[in-house]
């Protein structure tokens, strides 16, 4: 039976990959003092690019930088304005080292997938501080995948399931799926015990409210209004002599932070939380104590082919050892269907 069609494919910009970095692009200003102001495309670069000027000029004469038609950008490249360009950008020479990279494992690999087992303290893609040293860069380089992209995001301090896109052909596609919420993400995560006699202390709680996450504020919040968000908690096992349990989660959708924050707001925040209850988001790494949130798995039925996918990580957390682990690593060149 004939796979159905994945769609269009999505636009190309005119630099590929390079050392599993995307070229950035950037868009001429359109505003009458911009485009009175500027002749050039060069001068532009060296004015909005000054504390950089050096690199500006060397990246000039190798001709690494090129209009959105892939021309290359020199002294006489007249400014357009809403034009594009594309050009490098240097990775910061701070950037901070992330040890538990070594510890990423593909769970699964096809034409069309690439799920892997996410470690603690990894971004899924280049932000901030952390650019080189991400899952998205890190695998493009290593299996030369230059087209792999993210069909969805696990935030730094989460471990487990990462499900990623290998062609850009299938990409719109799984993105899609997880956007329209039709696919299924189990957690776990190890918290304090719910006071006796709580709902969740016999059993399951489902939690709504509405999550907000202002610009430039670090963590989101909730506020009055019309819940967007809505979690199922249960307490799956308990260790009385610590005062921890071990929670699965299941989000029935994805607001940032919204697990920790629903939890939090229960009055059982996680362990190692640097956001609640108290926020510490300058607090260092500690690969020993990391936040205690795990993907377990993800359930989808497969967009292409309507087959019903299951991945399982086969972490366990540090708080609590005796959580499920699965099979053996696949080797990164190998393939599982």
């Amino acid at each position: 039976m004939p796979r159905p069609s994945p769609g269009p494919r999505p636009h190309r910009p005119p630099l590929p990959v390079r050392d599993g970095l995307n070229p950035t692009r950037l868009v001429l200003p359109h505003d009458p003092a911009s485009v009175a102001r500027y002749s050039t495309a060069a001068q532009y670069l060296r004015e909005r690019f000054a504390d950089d000027a050096a690199q500006v000029a060397e990246k000039l004469a190798a001709g690494e930088v090129v209009t959105g038609h892939g021309a290359v950008v020199d002294d006489a490249t007249p400014y357009q304005p809403r034009g594009f360009l594309y050009l490098y950008r240097d990775p910061p020479s701070d950037e901070p080292e992330v040890p538990t990279l070594a510890e990423l494992e593909v769970l699964h690999r096809d034409e069309d997938l690439l799920v892997v087992d996410k470690p603690h303290l990894v971004a899924t893609m280049p932000r901030g501080r952390w650019v080189t040293r991400t899952v998205l860069v890190h695998l493009r380089a290593t299996l030369d995948l230059p087209d792999l992209a993210p069909a969805h995001r696990l935030d730094r301090p989460t471990a487990g399931v990462l499900v990623l896109t290998v062609r850009p052909q299938v990409r719109g596609a799984y993105q899609t799926a997880f956007q329209e919420r039709t696919v299924r993400k189990t957690y776990e995560a190890v918290a304090p015990l719910p006071p006796a006699g709580s709902a969740l202390a016999d059993g399951a709680q489902v939690v709504r409210s509405r999550i907000v996450k202002h610009r430039g504020v670090v963590r989101a919040v909730e506020e009055p209004g019309e819940p967007n968000a809505e979690s199922r908690v249960e307490l799956v096992a308990r260790d009385d002599e610590r005062g921890l349990g071990l929670y699965r989660l299941e989000p029935h959708t994805g607001k940032t932070h919204q697990l920790r924050l629903h939890m939090a707001s229960l009055g059982l925040p996680l362990l190692g939380d640097t956001f609640w209850p108290e926020l510490r988001a300058d607090a260092p790494d500690d690969p020993a104590r990391p936040l205690q949130l795990l993907a377990r798995s993800v359930e989808l039925d497969d967009p292409l082919t309507g087959e019903r996918r299951r991945f399982v990580s086969r972490r366990a957390l540090a708080a609590w050892p005796a959580s499920p682990a699965a099979a053996p690593p696949v080797a990164p060149g190998r393939a599982r269907r």
